[in-house]
């Protein structure tokens, strides 16, 4: 499979460099305003090479009997569906209560193909499945795949962090003796490196709404079939999903208390106003690398190998993750944002 590997991050690597050229000829530019984290007019829709790249990924796992077909179509149709509203957002807007009903159709599949949510327990007690557990499934993957478009607002940050719990998940699954289910998350990873060599800082193309989205719909996927695989295996993704889940949940319930509307363009994550204080994209996204492998990572092997609690290791990894949202003021109201 190794092959494959190469394959993909060699084609996402090459698509990303056509779909620049592509952006600038169609002048798909990313222009710099108050509320943006860049200073220079960027290029635009670099995500659409992980999608393609991925795809075609998903495609060859399935045929060679490493994906089962019920996750692939799952994960395909879903995330292509998101794509789609992405590139159709990123070539003109699309009005935001549109597109949300796309993200809960595109939702709502993958749940579908998926069977649901498996059952959990929650500090040592079991929670049944049934339609509540189907509706916060619903929710966990539309609000995934919204606050991934959140929070890729500076170079790089979105790819490592991808990686970084793709990378996780395998350590996970190793963990449990499924190496076989490693592949998908591998290939999401080698897709994502392609195209992080064009929007590594200072990045020469942004990935645009349709791979954003794209990659929180796909994670959160990855993080349902890993639950069907290995109930406690959630709770290991949930923690490996750290950084982006606090930021962007304290972000929004912030400025949700404001009376904002909270899909207007903004600066105010924690991660934003970090990079403006460090007056660098660079050390944020490489601390956010760290936070994943020095922190969130461990706990996750604590509960998934050593037997720590699911939803108490969630508390623990999440604990020092909002400490760090307050210290750099998340969700904190801007003098130029508009609002006053």
């Amino acid at each position: 499979m190794g092959w494959l590997l190469l394959s993909v991050g060699i084609g996402s690597l090459g698509l990303t460099a056509v779909l620049r050229r592509y952006a600038l000829a169609r002048s798909l530019m990313d222009i710099p305003n108050a509320r943006s984290s860049h200073s220079l007019p960027t290029p635009r829709g670099g995500g659409v090479a992980i999608v393609i790249s991925f795809l075609c990924a998903l495609c060859m796992l399935e045929r060679a009997g490493v994906l089962p077909w019920a996750s692939f179509v799952a994960l395909a149709g879903s995330g292509a569906m998101v794509a789609l509203i992405g590139f159709m957002d990123d070539h003109g807007h699309i009005i935001a209560r549109w597109r949300l009903l796309g993200h809960f159709v595109a939702a709502a599949w993958a749940l579908y193909w998926f069977g649901g949510v498996p059952q959990l327990s929650l500090f040592g007690l079991p929670i049944e499945a049934g339609w509540l557990s189907a509706g916060l499934g619903l929710l966990y993957l539309v609000w995934m795949l919204n606050l991934y478009n959140f929070m890729d607002g500076i170079d790089g940050i979105a790819s490592i962090q991808a990686i970084c719990v793709c990378l996780g998940g395998c350590v996970l699954y190793a963990l449990t003796g499924d190496m076989q289910a490693v592949w998908p998350l591998l290939s999401l990873a080698a897709a994502v490196a392609g195209f992080l060599v064009w929007n590594f800082p200072p990045a020469r193309i942004f990935m645009g709404d349709a791979g954003s989205g794209f990659l929180g719909i796909i994670l959160a996927g990855l993080s349902l079939q890993a639950a069907w695989n290995h109930p406690h295996l959630l709770w290991g993704w949930l923690i490996l999903m750290g950084v982006f889940v606090v930021d962007a949940t304290y972000t929004l319930l912030r400025r949700l208390l404001r009376g904002e509307r909270i899909y207007e363009a903004h600066r105010s994550h924690a991660y934003q106003y970090a990079s403006r204080h460090c007056k660098s994209h660079l050390t944020i996204s490489l601390a956010v690398a760290i936070i994943n492998l020095g922190w969130l990572l461990p706990v996750a092997i604590a509960v998934v190998w050593l037997g720590l609690d699911g939803a108490s290791g969630v508390l623990l990894a999440y604990a020092p993750l909002v400490l760090i949202a307050i210290r750099f003021n998340a969700g904190k109201r801007e003098h130029n944002d508009g609002a006053g």
